[in-house]
């Protein structure tokens, strides 16, 4: 066996499960494998479990747990957001979104005009932040739905997103936010910013992989992605991955009870990698916005010239 050791500096792409949420998962595995939608009481006590699950998971977005519908991953989530919105409002046929979001969205904004919609992609400066007067611009009487990911998965710019919610409900919009990159790092709270639906992922939270989720806003009218039962009340048919959503919930409490320490933790080291970059390497440029990006993300270019 290797005796090297392992560095490990992709926590944006996937983040290792943590123990405690392994170790909450595990009997569920095994002894306790009811299905939470049965009547008896061996799936009854499971179900009170996904029902624990469903609360923490609630809690780290300040919701109501009624609002949260399990899906198998944030691009499940933000596709179900997206023709879930334009699926329960037909007469809308315009969707606007930015240049730089997930393919999760960006590719669904391809496929919507293939399919005779209107999409406007935002364009972002060279910090890779939006012009906010675009926004405004760009939304009309037939607009559907705006969606602006709350944070970038490459250079860490987060969006003013608290700013953008009061410019697209203004205007009688529906907001969808991707707030994969964004929870676990920095505080949301969606009693205090009116965003109508935002998408998470477990596995970048220190949860499993194959579990995500979809907030919908209570009284937000959308189309049901996955027709079944009764699962999710009704959203979204399907047996309960129950294992994965306990260990969704109880990642989600560990994040709550550690994000400020591990900001700051975190937030040193890149600052000290960064600054160490900058100061020794020439022809380097830092990519993103220098103060209004994720504590962990550390982005940068290159200058190349041939010859040099």
């Amino acid at each position: 066996m290797s005796s090297e050791r392992v560095i490990y500096m992709d926590n944006n792409a996937t983040t290792r499960v943590a123990p405690e949420a392994v170790e909450e998962m595990m009997p569920y595995f095994s002894d306790l494998y009811g299905n939470p939608s049965s009547m008896h009481t061996f799936g009854g006590q499971v179900s009170s479990k996904v029902k624990e699950g469903r609360e923490k998971v609630a809690a780290i977005l300040n919701c109501v747990p009624v609002e949260i519908v399990f899906t198998s991953c944030g691009t499940e989530s933000d596709n179900f957001a997206v023709k879930g919105i334009f699926e329960a409002h037909p007469d809308k046929k315009h969707f606007i979104t930015t240049r730089v979001e997930h393919p999760a969205v960006f590719n669904l904004g391809r496929w919507l005009e293939h399919r005779g919609y209107d999409v406007t992609f935002l364009s972002v400066d060279n910090q890779g932040m939006l012009n906010l007067d675009e926004l405004r611009n760009a939304i009309r009487p037939d607009t559907g739905l705006v969606s602006i990911m709350w944070a970038n998965n490459e250079t860490g710019t987060i969006f003013p997103i608290p700013q953008i919610a009061r410019i697209v409900k203004g205007a009688g919009c529906f907001l969808h936010v991707d707030a994969v990159q964004a929870i676990g790092k920095i505080p949301i709270d969606l009693r205090k910013v009116p965003i109508d639906l935002l998408a998470m992922s477990g596995h970048k939270v220190h949860a499993p992989k194959g579990i995500g989720v979809l907030y919908v806003r209570k009284g937000t009218k959308i189309r049901g992605q996955m027709i079944g039962g009764h699962q999710e009340r009704g959203r979204r048919g399907g047996t309960e991955n129950t294992p994965s959503i306990i260990g969704f919930g109880k990642a989600c409490e560990l994040a709550m009870e550690n994000m400020a320490d591990e900001v700051s933790r975190v937030k040193a080291l890149r600052d000290k990698l960064e600054d160490f970059i900058l100061n020794n390497i020439p022809k380097v440029y830092l990519n993103g916005h220098p103060t209004e990006r994720l504590p962990n993300t550390l982005s940068v270019s290159f200058e190349y010239i041939e010859g040099e």
